[in-house]
């Protein structure tokens, strides 16, 4: 009566029981909601990777399948050509004694007919003969190559009053054979001095070019020097 006159007794302790059981009976209906959510969709993961590789193992299989009977097929083809190799081989030294069989029968055959055969060869080598002497006469009477060159002379007079028409003209009365004069142009030199650029052709083995340059010099009336200006081989 005491305590219960002081106010110390707790009257509503059972309700704030109640409510925390309550509460922690929800935590973990929710704890246990959140866990299997979790776990479902990990498997739903797991069970698409598990179709992916079942995919990509079912390509490999057919591929590898698809390998087996292409090398089947080179096996095949591979066994068939030795067989086809070996058989030819194998029949080759038959067709060869086959073939020497007759040879042996018809040898008195052969020599009824070898004075024919001799005559014969010797008509062709006898033709033969006559075809290389004509070939060896025919390129004897082609005309050989002869080396020639093409020349472009300049020539230089001592000065302005020298008369160049018949120096040009002194000039051409040079002559051996295998030289041929071309065409001739003056051309200015310096102070009113021009030169004389004439082209000549010659051939190497007959006409020397200081054998030609010495002739026009020692035209010592007009000529005071000569140069080569151009000189190609034809």
């Amino acid at each position: 009566m005491k305590n219960l006159a002081s106010g110390d007794i707790w009257i509503s302790k059972k309700i704030y029981d109640d409510a925390e059981t309550a509460y922690y009976e929800n935590a973990a209906k929710s704890d246990v909601a959140n866990i299997l959510s979790v776990d479902v969709g990990a498997i739903k993961f797991i069970e698409k990777k598990v179709v992916a590789l079942e995919k990509v193992f079912s390509e490999v299989l057919d591929k590898v399948k698809l390998l087996e009977s292409r090398l089947t097929v080179l096996e095949k083809a591979n066994a068939s050509v030795h067989s086809v190799h070996e058989i030819n081989v194998q029949k080759a030294p038959q067709i060869e004694e086959t073939a020497s069989k007759p040879a042996d029968e018809d040898d008195d055959d052969i020599d009824l007919f070898a004075s024919d055969s001799d005559e014969e060869s010797a008509e062709a080598a006898k033709i033969r003969e006559e075809r290389l002497a004509a070939y060896a006469a025919k390129k004897s009477k082609k005309p050989a190559l002869i080396a020639k060159s093409n020349i472009i002379l300049d020539v230089k007079p001592w000065d302005d009053e020298t008369d160049m028409k018949v120096m040009e003209e002194n000039v051409r009365k040079i002559q051996t054979d295998g030289l041929l004069w071309g065409a001739a142009k003056l051309a200015p030199l310096a102070f009113g001095i021009h030169k004389l650029q004439i082209s000549c052709v010659v051939e190497d083995d007959k006409v020397s070019i200081d054998w030609l340059t010495e002739q026009i010099e020692a035209l010592e009336d007009f000529v005071q020097s000569v140069d080569i200006a151009a000189f190609n081989k034809i």
